[in-house]
């Protein structure tokens, strides 16, 4: 290999000097170049990204649209399908057997519990069955069937006091267990009945309760003088009491009639009234009252006239219109009317005064000729209203009449 000199690499000729040095220029300017365009090229990027965030931040400035909320940007649970519902599982009956060595499918046998329950529809309805005929029985007891003929056959005029009466026996009597005595109190004007009605209704109960559970009692007769009044209290008291502790032994209700209760001193009034007071014991509480008097006849036969003509077309109820009054007028009289039933009895007219004297002369033997009767109805006197004409004593001299023939 042939050693040159460095100094010879220094000083070579003009030629090679040249050669050099465009070679060395050559790749220099290709670098520069390379270099220039990198720049430009990022020059530009920069300044693209520069315009796009300016004009974004314009268009937000500038923007006034409301949000608007899109479900794009939400994501979703990666387990939530709403497309498919979730469907539930039947659960299938599962048959638990008591161990393992024995299985065997049970067979369908009928419940002995509905059994039991058919057989306890069963007894309660005997037991329903079995009440209401105890209740009918007691009912037919007293015959209260035969009563109603009784009434209608010798009451004469007084229909409707008569359905009341009935009406309250029939309720009273359908059963022995009461929460209260039944006190009936009967007023009207002389003569139009309440003492025969009185009369009726102790001949009956003595037919089927017997004699010593039915009383009437007359104050004018059992209590004639102040002087008796305290006798006659003690004698009242004790014998209430004998009765209806014979009636609780016998199962039966007794019957009690008080006339002429106008005529009652003020003790017996707080006698009979402590009596019926609720508050006594329970065999008390199973017995009948009858109060018979003319308290408050005078306005009865006000009224009465008053309204002949509503009362004859059949829409007047005589116990609608005249108990409120009545009540009232009874309670400041005593306090006994304070719990009882009460029934006013309205005046009879001419034709009932009529039936009267045939009934009392079939009954003493007269053959009852109508021109006889009619005469004889003719020397009564009456209130006359209009085409009406009502007895001012009702059917009392009747009896004294006939007696004359």
């Amino acid at each position: 290999m042939d050693q040159h000199d460095p100094a010879d690499r220094l000083t070579g000729s003009p030629m090679e000097m040249k050669e050099n040095g465009t070679a060395t220029f050559a790749q220099f300017s290709s670098s520069i170049r390379a270099m220039v365009r990198i720049r430009q090229k990022y020059q530009v990027m920069k300044k693209r990204k520069v315009e796009l965030m300016s004009a974004h931040s314009y268009m937000s400035q500038r923007s006034t649209s409301p949000k608007i909320f899109t479900f794009e940007n939400v994501q979703t649970p990666v387990n939530f399908s709403p497309a498919s519902p979730r469907k539930r599982k039947k659960r299938k009956g599962r048959v638990l057997y008591p161990s393992s060595s024995l299985r065997a499918v049970p067979t369908k046998e009928r419940s002995q519990a509905k059994n039991c329950l058919y057989l306890l529809f069963i007894i309660v309805f005997l037991q329903i069955y079995n009440a209401i005929e105890n209740l009918d029985d007691h009912v037919i007891k007293y015959d209260l069937e035969g009563l109603e003929k009784t009434l209608k056959r010798e009451v004469f005029g007084q229909q409707e006091a008569r359905e009341h009466i009935l009406g309250h026996l029939h309720d009273y009597l359908s059963t022995y267990v009461h929460n209260k005595p039944l006190v009936l109190s009967l007023h009207g004007p002389t003569g139009v009945g309440k003492s025969h009605i009185g009369r009726l209704l102790a001949q009956h109960f003595r037919s089927v309760v017997g004699d010593r559970l039915v009383m009437q009692y007359f104050v004018l007769h059992h209590c004639p003088t102040d002087e008796d009044i305290p006798r006659c209290t003690k004698d009242l008291n004790a014998q209430i009491t004998e009765m209806v502790t014979q009636a609780e032994e016998e199962e039966k209700i007794p019957l009690f009639i008080f006339d002429e209760v106008e005529h009652m001193p003020s003790e017996l009034l707080d006698t009979l009234r402590d009596v019926i007071d609720l508050q006594n014991n329970n065999e008390y509480l199973n017995a009948i009252y009858i109060l018979i008097s003319n308290l408050g006849h005078d306005d009865i036969t006000k009224f009465v006239l008053h309204n002949s003509s509503v009362s004859t077309s059949g829409r007047l109820s005589l116990t609608q219109e005249l108990t409120p009054w009545l009540r009232n007028y009874l309670q400041r009289y005593h306090s006994l009317f304070l719990e009882v039933e009460l029934l006013p009895f309205t005046l009879l007219e001419k034709s009932h005064v009529m039936d009267c004297f045939i009934d009392e002369m079939s009954r003493e033997g007269f053959y009852p000729d109508r021109s006889h009767v009619e005469r004889l109805a003719e020397e009564l006197s009456y209130y006359t209203v209009g085409e009406l004409e009502f007895s001012h004593s009702g059917c009392r001299q009747v009896v004294a009449k006939v007696n004359l023939l």
